[in-house]
This record gives C-alpha cells, sequence and structure tokens, in this order.
C-alpha cells in the first residue's frame, strides 16, 4: 500500500461519514499574524474553532502541507521526525467530540489499514478520564492506556488560541526494539520502540497571552496523522526515509552523486556534474 493509497483511503473513509473533503490551505497562512507558517492541520479552520466565523460544513477532512521548524535539530537523527510533510485530519466544530473521533480513529488503522489491534497503545492526559472510558470500551485495554501531563498529552496551534487535551495513538513495534525497562511504553526517553501516529485533540478552550483558558461556545475535534509516518507502519519500515515518499529521491541523488555519474550539458553547451552538495538542505 503506498502513501498515495493511504491518502485516499483516509479521505474517503471521513467522506463516507459526512466529512467534506477540502484541499490543502497554503503553507502561508492567510490573516493570522500567530503564525508564519502552517503548522498544522487545524490552522485554516482556527476562525471556526474561536467562533470567529460560521463553519461551511459541521465536519470535514483535509490533507495539509505543513511546515514545522520546532523539530529541525532532530531531523536526520532519527527516522521519524520532518520539517515538512503532509498532515491527515478530521474535524468537528460542534458536531462530535470524544465519543466518535476515538472510535473513527481504531476503525480506520484497524478495519482499513489492517495494523494490529495488539500494536496500538493510546497516551491520555492525567486529567481524561472519559477518553480511558472511551479507549476501553472501543478496544484498547487499560494496560496499554498510559496518562501524562500537558507536556505529552495538552496541545495548541500556538502560545494563544484553540487548545485542549489530546489523546495520542502510538504504534509498538515490539519487544526487541525497546529499551528493556519494565516501564518501557509510548513516550519512552530510553528508546524508540513505539512510534505516535495520531494525534487527537479535543478543542474545549480559547488560551490567551497570559496563559487563560476560556471555555469555547462549542467543542471541536482537531485531529492530525502524519502521512508519511502512518505509511512507514503500513510498509513496517522503522524510518520513513525508507518509504516511497522518499526513496525515488534518495535513490535518484544516490546515481547523481556516484564517481563518474553522466554529466549533463547546460544551456551554453559546457558540461556539469551535480556534487554532494546539492544534498546538503535539510529539506
Amino acid at each position: 500500500m503506498t502513501s498515495a493509497d493511504i491518502r485516499q483511503r483516509f479521505l474517503n473513509f471521513f467522506k463516507e461519514r459526512d466529512h467534506k473533503v477540502l484541499p490543502s490551505s497554503s503553507l502561508i497562512p492567510f490573516g493570522d499574524p500567530t503564525l508564519l507558517f502552517t503548522s498544522a492541520g487545524m490552522v485554516p479552520f482556527k476562525p471556526y474553532f474561536l467562533g470567529q466565523a460560521s463553519p461551511p460544513f459541521p465536519r470535514v477532512t483535509t490533507c495539509q502541507k505543513v511546515f514545522r521548524s520546532s523539530d529541525i535539530d532532530v531531523v536526520g537523527h532519527d527516522g521519524h521526525h520532518l520539517t515538512f510533510f503532509e498532515m491527515l485530519g478530521n474535524f468537528a466544530f460542534g458536531d462530535y467530540f470524544k465519543e466518535k473521533a476515538i472510535p473513527y480513529a481504531y476503525e480506520f488503522l484497524t478495519k482499513h489499514l489492517a495494523i494490529e489491534e495488539k500494536r496500538l497503545w493510546a497516551g491520555i492526559h492525567n486529567d481524561d478520564d472519559e477518553s480511558d472510558q472511551i479507549w476501553t470500551k472501543t478496544g484498547i485495554p487499560p494496560e496499554r492506556i498510559r496518562r501524562f501531563g500537558d507536556e505529552y498529552n495538552f496541545w495548541a496551534a500556538g502560545p494563544t488560541g484553540p487548545c485542549g487535551p489530546d489523546s495520542e495513538i502510538h504504534y509498538d513495534w515490539g519487544e526487541e526494539y525497546g529499551c528493556g525497562r519494565p516501564d518501557c511504553g509510548p513516550n519512552c526517553e530510553y528508546c524508540d520502540r513505539f512510534l505516535e501516529i495520531w494525534n487527537l485533540v479535543f478543542i474545549q478552550w480559547n488560551r490567551d497571552e497570559s496563559g487563560i483558558r476560556t471555555p469555547l461556545t462549542k467543542k471541536g475535534i482537531d485531529t492530525g496523522m502524519g502521512l508519511e509516518r502512518i505509511t512507514s507502519v503500513v510498509s513496517q519500515k522503522q524510518s520513513l526515509f525508507d518509504t516511497d515518499p522518499f526513496l525515488p529521491l534518495i535513490e535518484h541523488w544516490e546515481q547523481e552523486t556516484m564517481p563518474g555519474a553522466a554529466r549533463c550539458c547546460s544551456p551554453t553547451g559546457s558540461s556539469r556534474r551535480t556534487t554532494g552538495a546539492a544534498m546538503s538542505s535539510d529539506v
């Protein structure tokens, strides 16, 4: 299954559940002075979550192109961080909340992508008993549900704006990839056994510049799943650089930078050869 297959299956899944499929918005947020780049799939929908505009549809789904610099120091040092990537997401504006967002995600992963149920773990906020109950009812047993604080299970588009607790879905590569510690689990600091693949954000507050959270009139759902990460899981490749969005590019530049690579002619008739310097940029 290719990344293109996964993208289309995702959009079709939510279209069949009454979500309007919308195209990706610009990487430059229009009319949002708080962000330089579109850093999440929910950015184009912030006015709807804040109640500043009426959403034309109660449910939407997208595959949004995003850019983030927050993880740039670790890009290339592991196999699952990027600066530019595609974010699969489903959104609800006062329509449904945790009771549907969690089962939707679990159904898509296990039924439509055929991911083994025993491989899935859930991370929830320390105070989120409701999500704990829904996950248990949906199919993840209590021993595979872990609680964390704001550092891991609270999400916001920026220092101000819509925010709320979230629930992350983690994929377990297996004990052989772990650190061997008895408490090893999602967000382990000693190994890469667990990979976060989908974040379900439960938008319920608006945070101002002083950090005060004001309850929103209508709660919302904002989810994000990196297309490249879920492709690595479906392809059973621990590094997303070994999947189809990247392999053709890597193989191309391997050929171009090999000693004795074919020379190409410029419009002036002189020849030149692409060197490894062409690969020096991060993105």
